[in-house]
C-alpha cells in the first residue's frame, strides 16, 4: 500500500524502502478511547467523503472545511517550505502518516518538539528497469540495490497567526570504492538534494488536500536573495539580504540540512540552541555501518552554541554565540558560519 501510494503521484520518481523493519501492526488504543470521548462525536449524523465532494451532505451536518487556499509553498533560493493555515496539532497526524505511507520508518517522533525524522531508506525507483529486472525482480527483489541512501527530517513550527510552517530537509549517503582495486567500499555523505525536498513538499501538499495541478503551480520559482560571509568586530557572521521572518526560516532549514542538532529555539529572541561536534583528524573514524545507521564515535563530546539572528529592515545578520550567550570568535565559529552560508547559497 505504501509503495502504491507513491506511484499515483506525479513528479520525480521515488519509491522508498526502509533499511530497517517496522514493528508489528497493532490496534491503536485510541480507537477504543474515541467512543468514550464526546469531543470526537459528529453531531447530526455521519458525513461521507462522497456526499461532501458532490455537495450533498445532509442539512445541519457539519463537514470539514475545504483545504483549497489554506496551503501554500514559499521559496528562498533553493529552500522551500509549506505554510498551512492550520494548527500544528491538526497537522501532526497527517504529516506523520504521510511518511509512513511513503515507505519510511521513523527514528524520531517528537510531537512536543515538532520534529519527525525518518531512518535511512533506499529509493528503489533508481534501480534500472531492464529485461532481467522486469522478469526476476518481483521474485528476488532483494538482490537489487542502489549505492545511495536518504533520510528526511520534517519540522513543524507554529506561526504567530496560529498557522504552521512545515520544513523538509534531506540528507544523503553514497557508497563509493575505498581503494584502487575496487574490492572495498565505504559510505560517505553526499550533498543534500533541494529538488528531492521540493518533491516531497509537493506530495505532502497533495496529502493535505491540494490538487495535483495546483501543487505543481505553487512550486514556481522565486527570486533568490543574496547572502555572504563577513566579519563584524572580529566576529564572523552571515549577512542575508532579507527580513527576519524569511531569514529565520532559511537558517533553521540550513541547520537541519547540515546535521546540527537543534535542541531548542526562541523565535522571539531570534535564537537557535544547537549542538555541534568539532571535526578532528585524531578522532578514530567509525565504520561505514556506524556512519550509515548513526552509531558514530560516542566519545566525541558535542559543544553547545547559540545561532543568533538580528534584523534591521530587510537585512539580517547571523552570528555564533557560546553556551553562555557571549560572542564566539574561534575557528569553530568561522566554520559554523561558513557551513550555514554555503547552504544558503
Amino acid at each position: 500500500m505504501a509503495l502504491s501510494a507513491c506511484s499515483v503521484l506525479e513528479g520525480e520518481k521515488v519509491d522508498y524502502k526502509s533499511a530497517g523493519k517496522g514493528v508489528t501492526l497493532e490496534v491503536p488504543p485510541d480507537l477504543t478511547q474515541l467512543s468514550r470521548d464526546s469531543r470526537y462525536q459528529v453531531p447530526g449524523g455521519t458525513v461521507t467523503a462522497s456526499s461532501f465532494q458532490v455537495g450533498q451532505a445532509a442539512p445541519g451536518v457539519p463537514t470539514a472545511a475545504t483545504t483549497l487556499g489554506d496551503v501554500r509553498i514559499e521559496r528562498a533560493g533553493t529552500q522551500r517550505w509549506l505554510v498551512v493555515n492550520r494548527s500544528a496539532d491538526q497537522l501532526w497526524g497527517p504529516v506523520r502518516d504521510f511518511w509512513l505511507e511513503s515507505g519510511f520508518l521513523l527514528t524520531q517522533d517528537e510531537a512536543a518538539l515538532g520534529i519527525l525524522e525518518t531512518d535511512w531508506a533506499e529509493n528503489r525507483a533508481k534501480i534500472p528497469q531492464d529485461f532481467i529486472r522486469n522478469a526476476l525482480g518481483k521474485l528476488i527483489d532483494s538482490v537489487y540495490s542502489t549505492a545511495e541512501r536518504d533520510k528526511f527530517r520534517t519540522r513543524l513550527e507554529r506561526t504567530p497567526s496560529g498557522g504552521t510552517e512545515i520544513y523538509i530537509s534531506h540528507r544523503g549517503m553514497i557508497e563509493v570504492y575505498s581503494n584502487t582495486q575496487k574490492d572495498q567500499t565505504v559510505w560517505q555523505p553526499r550533498p543534500s538534494d533541494p529538488e528531492l525536498e521540493t518533491e516531497f513538499l509537493r506530495r505532502l501538499m497533495v496529502r493535505l488536500g491540494v490538487p495535483q495541478e495546483q501543487s505543481k503551480a505553487l512550486v514556481a520559482s522565486a527570486a533568490r536573495p543574496s547572502s555572504r560571509v563577513a566579519t563584524v568586530g572580529n566576529t564572523p557572521v552571515v549577512q542575508i539580504d532579507e527580513g527576519f521572518d524569511r531569514a529565520w526560516r532559511r537558517v533553521g532549514l540550513a541547520l537541519d540540512r547540515t546535521g546540527f542538532t537543534v535542541e531548542d529555539r526562541d523565535r522571539a529572541q531570534g535564537m537557535y540552541f544547537v549542538r555541534y561536534v568539532e571535526p578532528s583528524a585524531d578522532r578514530k573514524e567509525p565504520g561505514w555501518l556506524a556512519k550509515l545507521f548513526g552509531r558514530g564515535d560516542k566519545d566525541a563530546a558535542p559543544n553547545k552554541y547559540r545561532i543568533a539572528l538580528k534584523s534591521q529592515g530587510e537585512s539580517t545578520t547571523v552570528s555564533v554565540l557560546n553556551a553562555s550567550g557571549g560572542p564566539e570568535t574561534s575557528e569553530t565559529a568561522k566554520r559554523i558560519v561558513q557551513v550555514i552560508a554555503d547552504d544558503l547559497k
